[in-house]
């Protein structure tokens, strides 16, 4: 059986039920609780389900899970029909502080936990999808340079952006090809590259515009 707030005017009817005063006091809380998720206007992502069951040795009252309905996922077989399923779940344990207390001290709790590795997977999934890529470094502007020995150039232009903060940086190697350089941007998602065209000529910089920025510009 389940439903939403009208399922306690229900069991309210149930004369068996309410001979129960655990039962009253739960049905109590829940309709405190369902009053204030309407408040939060929350109320239509809530379904009041009397199968669920969770730890039965350890939870004193009210039990939750959280379940996906938008996506629909299976990691194993990649079945998008497939439900994932609770992603999270939790409840009220009164009793646990008692339990491994010396004082044995009741303490009201509350808490849950949340399936990392079952949204990790549909997030990758997702990603995969969109071809989406995840920027992994904080790289702001990429500092290159097509002719060879301008290693110190390089190394100028990155102290000045540092200072003036900008999250600079560039190829240790001497001699790095350029083609390199602009795809390392591409595959970091670095949205800026300066290149230095040559020696004593800092100041006149060639500023790339990777594919990522243009992306970016045109959506």
């Amino acid at each position: 059986m389940h439903g939403n707030a009208d399922l306690i005017d229900k069991l309210r009817t149930d004369v068996q039920l309410m001979t129960q005063k655990s039962a009253r006091e739960a049905l109590d809380g829940l309709e405190i609780l369902f009053r204030y998720l309407t408040l939060y206007g929350v109320m239509d992502k809530i379904i009041f389900d009397l199968k669920l069951a969770r730890g039965l040795d350890y939870y004193t009252g009210v039990i939750f899970e959280a379940v996906l309905t938008k996506y629909q996922y299976d990691p194993q077989s990649g079945d998008d029909q497939i439900a994932v399923g609770s992603v999270a779940g939790g409840g009220r344990y009164d009793e646990l502080v008692c339990k491994i207390d010396p004082r044995k001290r009741t303490v009201p709790c509350i808490g849950g936990s949340v399936g990392v590795e079952r949204i990790f997977s549909i997030k990758e999934h997702q990603m995969i999808e969109s071809q989406i890529q995840i920027k992994t470094i904080e790289t702001e502007v990429y500092v290159a340079s097509a002719q060879k020995n301008l290693i110190e150039e390089r190394m100028k232009l990155c102290n000045y952006l540092w200072a003036n903060s900008f999250k600079a940086e560039m190829a240790l190697k001497r001699n790095p090809r350029l083609l390199d350089q602009l795809q390392y941007c591409e595959k970091n998602q670095i949205e800026l590259c300066f290149e230095i065209p040559r020696a004593q000529l800092v100041e006149q910089l060639r500023v790339h515009l990777t594919r990522v920025r243009q992306r970016i510009q045109e959506s």
